[in-house]
């Protein structure tokens, strides 16, 4: 907690680095500034549970999501199973979020739910790195699982750094007809449509009901220029937190920026806790 309040922090990699491409340390070393990211890993580079809790701990993080990647055209494989080790050791803390590539899975349900059975409370999907389309038919029968299962799905949105990305699949729009087409789906656009479309992100948040933003890899100093068009005290009430740890200079600092805004306090604990607890029932907040 910080200053009382509980910390959801939605989006965090805290993957084995041997599974990592050149550019995905480039990456984390050019964001997190001072932040000490590699406290959280021993000598081979393997996340060290005791320490990585420890370190979310001192940032007053009180949950986290963490990310799997099956993306080996852009940051390599990393599979749900190398962060099982970290919710064993604090299952309170540390939540999985599963993740599906039509290129390596088939059929898709079968691969999400061997993830989801594993204890992952949400589904990933990222298009850039992947380099598919969201919209495509193959992913309704999966969209209708959780569905059924009540899992939301997190969708990468907007551009990527990385070689290999692919930034067409990053249009908010590719979603329209499955956020209509599946209302009880809770979608959740990662990185709020970054580059250039924030405002078709912002749009389908305040819009749909089921639709939301994670703020992770937002500069918050930056929010009410990326959303000048929507009012950020409006819009913030359908934004949920995430670093996109590592690469970011602690949620602490996040955290501050954020407050920094002036937004209305309810605002704030929203953002920090409450959508999430709305989006993720797994989260047990």
């Amino acid at each position: 907690m910080i200053d009382g309040e509980m910390v959801v922090d939605a989006h965090v990699h805290a993957p084995r680095l041997s599974t990592l491409k050149p550019a995905w340390f480039e990456w984390a070393d050019t964001f997190s500034g001072d932040h000490p990211w590699r406290d959280a890993y021993d000598e081979r580079g393997d996340p060290v549970p005791e320490r990585l809790d420890a370190l979310l701990e001192s940032e007053g993080v009180d949950r986290a999501l963490l990310f799997c990647e099956y993306s080996p055209r852009a940051t390599g494989i990393q599979p749900i199973e190398d962060l099982l080790p970290i919710v064993a050791y604090n299952p309170v803390r540390f939540r999985l979020v599963a993740n599906v590539n039509p290129h390596l899975h088939h059929p898709l349900v079968a691969e999400a739910e061997r993830q989801l059975d594993l204890g992952a409370v949400a589904l990933k999907l990222h298009p850039v790195h992947g380099g598919f389309d969201p919209a495509d038919k193959e992913f309704y029968p999966l969209y209708a699982r959780c569905a059924e299962r009540g899992v939301p799905v997190v969708v990468h949105s907007g551009t990527s750094s990385f070689p290999g990305a692919r930034a067409r699949y990053g249009d908010p729009q590719l979603l329209l007809d499955a956020v209509e087409d599946f209302p009880d789906v809770q979608f959740v656009f990662a990185h709020g449509g970054r580059g250039w479309w924030y405002d078709t992100a912002a749009f389908l948040a305040l819009a749909r009901p089921n639709v939301w933003l994670d703020l992770a890899g937002l500069p918050p100093r930056k929010l009410p220029e990326y959303y000048t068009r929507f009012g950020l005290a409006r819009l913030a009430t359908r934004c949920i937190f995430g670093t996109d740890w590592p690469g970011v200079p602690g949620a602490s600092r996040n955290i501050a920026a954020l407050r920094a805004l002036g937004l209305p306090g309810d605002t704030v604990r929203a953002v920090l806790s409450g959508n999430a607890a709305k989006v993720f029932p797994g989260l047990g907040v």
